[in-house]
């Protein structure tokens, strides 16, 4: 008997035919906690949908409103394989390099003079090119200067199509990231590479460097500058046309079939040196290394 009205009372907890309740309420009392719940829920949208609404008025579709900007830019090399910073090939072995040489090839092609004639302005070398909004109205989008794939003289591959690599002369092209409204240099002195030995450690106190082992080098444009009329960067929607500058290192005669540590960075009379606890910023380090030996 107690286990009948057990059961009797669990089936009355569902539905009670009696007091006609489904889970303890009847039809109406569920009506209006959906209709609360509803109501509900439709505010707590609305209210998120004006929040998001406000804040969209006050981003700048063409540029951030707030910036988080590095002190010093990193800096990046071309071409590099499996996201590693190691050029390694051997001379005899076509294969080897030739993927270098169609790396630069696709990379540099938007630099193609007729390209940069056909999309962007050209500019007064060594001064920047500002182009500032007047109050409300915004100057967008914003022109870019032409940066010629010639001014990389032998590296811009239209004079040696395997950039010196099938004769152990490789290049090396370096860019600086691309930070918004940067005036890299200051009292028209333009920000330059250098390119050198890296310091590794060989031993728990031991360090060595390759010096004796790069050899000379040769950058493009003279003196590895950026120059000054790439600058300021608007961004990517404000400047949908911006050619980011280069500089090429060829290495005229360095050691071959052995491991070549290098280090290249960026110098400006307003750009701090980087840190040990940054090792990208302003600098970007490498291995070349040149086999001869099949």
């Amino acid at each position: 008997m107690a286990n009948d009205r057990e059961k009797g009372d669990w089936k009355d907890s569902v539905w009670n035919p009696r007091t006609r309740e489904f889970l303890g309420r009847t039809a109406s009392s569920w009506g209006l906690i959906l209709l609360f719940y509803l109501v509900f829920y439709i505010f707590l949208a609305g209210l998120f949908s004006l929040t998001m609404y406000v804040m969209l008025q006050t981003l700048d579709d063409h540029k951030p409103t707030w910036q988080d900007r590095l002190s010093t830019p990193g800096m990046v090399i071309r071409p590099h394989a499996h996201e590693t910073f190691e050029i390694v090939y051997n001379i005899q072995n076509t294969e080897s390099w030739d993927m270098y040489a169609q790396a630069l090839d696709k990379f540099l092609s938007p630099y193609n003079d007729s390209i940069q004639a056909q999309k962007n302005h050209e500019c007064t070398p060594d001064q920047y090119f500002q182009q500032e909004d007047s109050g409300d109205v915004k100057n967008n989008p914003k022109r870019s200067c032409q940066f010629n794939r010639t001014i990389l003289d032998v590296c811009s591959g239209m004079q040696d199509r395997y950039y010196g690599y099938q004769e152990g002369k490789p290049c090396i092209i370096i860019k600086l990231n691309r930070v918004i409204g940067m005036l890299p240099g200051k009292n028209g002195q333009a920000p330059f590479v250098t390119c050198g030995a890296k310091k590794y450690k060989v031993g728990k106190d031991q360090w060595r460097e390759d010096t004796e082992k790069i050899g000379e080098l040769v950058y493009y444009p003279p003196n590895g500058t950026f120059n000054l009329m790439y600058y300021p960067y608007y961004g990517k929607k404000a400047q949908v046309n911006y050619s980011q500058p280069l500089v090429a290192v060829k290495f005229l005669n360095i050691t071959q079939n052995e491991d070549v540590n290098i280090e290249c960075k960026i110098h400006a009379n307003n750009i701090p040196a980087g840190t040990e606890r940054d090792k990208f910023a302003g600098k970007v380090s490498f291995k070349l290394r040149i086999n001869t030996n099949n």
